[in-house]
């Protein structure tokens, strides 16, 4: 019986070693095609800065994570970048996927972008490699084949459109009329110990930095003043969960009357600043606007109210007040609650300082129909400026109004700037629901850079504003109920 037993182990381990010995020599093949094609494309360009927009075309197999490398030919250094993170090596980048855009499908693409620095020259990169495969606009397939021996591998290159890289901007204009859809409420207030039961949260400005939509606002307080937050979120169904930073008590902006922010970077000194009242125009600057505990205490533009604002205001005030600034000179534009817009200027080279030569750049007899809340931006690919200003209908309710120009200093020529054909308003705006709001308000375009230029891409309007139900309306301002929306342009001419 022992001897029968003693046979049965030996057979069941031959057995194992026969099946083991045949999985061994049984080769084993396996094929992965890798290949893609960068357009890298310079979308603004400034003495010492620029903007630029990197598409990666995936033209081999899927991937779930990625890293395209490579390298400045002249010095220039990103500092900063959106949909990507980056690590310099030197004079070599590795730019990496952030969490929600990993994957990219065979013939699927993926797009960042960046501020950098520049000095001399400013070349186009002559090469980059994606997950550590020279992108030369074809593919290169890999077969590895494992036996008991040494991998071998055959690479068979198939033939692809060459790698383009352009430098041509969007060719997209803005229409003469627009259509919008909006979102639902995407934020309200939020309270801490010392903030209890605000009553709104609106006046939004907003970038893209990293991987993150970085949201600066005004708060309107039980208590009866306004200050500021920050909040943070990878998209915009997050919006309503992210924590919100009070400034006044976190950061050197410190506490008192704060309102209406405009945050943007300026390249010429490497620094982020936030525009704001305080009464007068008012700037706090900071390194990373990302940590809202970094801004520095607030210093003003123009400390006393300008001669041609006082005569001009009436009943109302200087107020929202907005940087821009082309080639040489920076800009400051504001309203009064009167019918006036105005504009201040500095050299870029001395600004924050030296602003002056304060005039009024339009005005309207109805006070409500040039408001507040005036943006500029500058239209990209195109020799022209947007301008919107807020404005209050015929019905009481809050639209903006648009205009163009081809220069800063230049006239201003009316785009959509009417009750019937209006920027945005609620009479051009559709919702998936039932409709949260009837007032368009304060908030911001959704940049295609960072920078003081604020440049905005014509073939992708998307407007962060501020709305309220409309049952609540007869509240005093203070408690208004504003609450967060985001409009998306739908009729593109792109």
């Amino acid at each position: 019986m022992l001897a029968k037993r003693l046979r049965l182990a030996l057979a069941a381990v031959s057995a194992a070693v026969v099946g083991v010995s045949m999985a061994i020599v049984n080769p084993m093949a396996a094929e992965a095609a890798a290949g893609c094609q960068v357009t890298y494309t310079i979308q603004n360009q400034w003495p010492d800065g620029f903007t630029a927009s990197v598409n990666v075309n995936n033209l081999g197999d899927p991937v779930t994570s990625w890293n395209l490398v490579w390298t400045f030919g002249a010095g220039q250094r990103i500092t900063n970048i959106w949909n990507a993170t980056s690590v310099p090596n030197g004079s070599q980048i590795t730019a990496s996927n952030v969490s929600y855009n990993g994957s990219i499908p065979t013939n699927g693409s993926q797009s960042f972008g960046f501020n950098a620095t520049w000095s001399g020259s400013n070349p186009v990169p002559t090469s980059f490699a994606l997950n550590g495969t020279t992108c030369t606009g074809g593919t290169t397939t890999a077969t590895t084949t494992t036996t008991s021996g040494p991998p071998t591998s055959t690479t068979t290159t198939t033939s692809r459109p060459p790698t383009t890289t352009t430098t041509s901007p969007p060719t997209g204009s803005l229409p003469s009329s627009f259509r919008w859809s909006s979102s639902g409420v995407l934020a309200g207030p939020k309270s801490d110990a010392q903030h209890p039961l605000p009553f709104s949260i609106k006046d939004f400005s907003v970038v893209r930095l990293g991987n993150q939509w970085l949201i600066y606002a005004t708060i309107a307080t039980a208590s009866g003043g306004w200050n500021l937050i920050h909040f943070a979120f990878n998209d915009w169904p997050q919006a309503a969960a992210a924590t919100h930073t009070f400034l006044d008590t976190a950061s050197g902006i410190g506490p008192g009357y704060r309102a209406a922010p405009q945050l943007f970077f300026f390249a010429p000194q490497n620094l982020w600043y936030l525009v704001f009242q305080s009464a007068p125009p008012t700037y706090s600057t900071s390194t990373n606007p990302a940590d809202p505990r970094s801004w520095s205490a607030p210093r003003t533009f123009i400390a006393t109210e300008p001669a041609v604002v006082t005569q001009n205001k009436g009943a109302g005030q200087w107020i929202d007040f907005w940087v821009i600034c082309d080639g040489a000179t920076c800009y400051l534009f504001f309203t009064d609650n009167n019918g006036h817009l105005y504009r201040a200027q500095t050299s870029q080279a001395s600004f924050p300082n030296g602003f002056a030569n304060t005039q009024i750049v339009m005005t309207d007899s109805n006070r409500f129909a040039l408001f507040e809340a005036s943006n500029v931006y500058k239209v990209q690919g195109q020799n022209q400026y947007l301008l919107i200003i807020e404005a209050i209908g015929s019905n009481g309710r809050r639209y903006f109004r648009s205009w163009t120009s081809t220069s800063l200093t230049g006239s201003w020529t009316p785009l959509a700037a009417t009750e019937a054909n209006p920027f945005a308003r609620s009479t051009n705006v559709t919702f998936s629901g039932a409709a949260w709001t009837q007032d368009i308000s304060h908030g911001e375009l959704v940049r295609a850079g960072n920078d003081q230029t604020l440049t905005i891409n014509p073939c992708r309007l998307q407007y962060v504003y501020q709305g309220m139900d409309p049952s609540q309306s007869g509240l005093p301002y203070q408690q208004l109920p504003w609450r967060m929306g985001l409009l998306t342009q739908t009729n593109s001419p792109c």
